[in-house]
């Protein structure tokens, strides 16, 4: 079963430096953190304050051929965790029907927020993110989950998408 999210805050982890992307299930206050790369931050960074670029930036470009050929972005679903390693599908609405697209989390979530497309996470991901290893290199793995459990609104940011 896949519960929707919302993203809850995108910030930079004190600990291990990376951006960490945090979703929520507002039904229950769930949350989902995924770190994610540099320039996929940018780019939800950039959707969430909605910052026009001057040229399409690569999400932007994924938008646009979409909307060009026909199809629609349905939903992106986070579908999997395997090694501390997050997996997501793209569900794709075109003319051959409904397409399931391998991506990445931080790209189909980037692509989801300009499509205006509902995020979802399935609730075993979202359970066994519980038991994922925090630590990132880091010895100290309760502090780091206490810290990230701890998180309120003022240091997740102002987004609730």
């Amino acid at each position: 079963m896949a519960v929707e999210m919302r993203i809850q805050g995108l910030m930079i982890d004190p600990i291990t430096t990376m951006p960490l992307l945090v979703l929520r299930d507002p039904r229950t206050d769930a949350k989902l953190p995924i770190w994610v790369a540099v320039f996929e931050a940018n780019a939800i960074a950039t959707e969430l304050e909605k910052v026009k670029t001057p040229r399409p930036m690569t999400h932007d470009l994924l938008q646009n051929l979409l909307s060009e050929l026909g199809g629609r972005l349905r939903k992106v679903t986070v579908t999997d965790l395997q090694d501390n390693i997050f997996y997501a599908v793209l569900e794709v609405e075109c003319a051959g029907g409904i397409k399931e697209i391998d991506a990445r989390p931080s790209d189909a979530i980037a692509l989801a927020l300009r499509c205006d497309a509902p995020i979802y996470a399935r609730q075993e991901v979202i359970e066994a993110a519980q038991n994922i290893d925090l630590t990132q290199g880091h010895r100290d793995s309760q502090r780091i989950r206490q810290w990230l459990e701890g998180l309120g609104q003022s240091e997740l940011g102002k987004y609730e998408v």
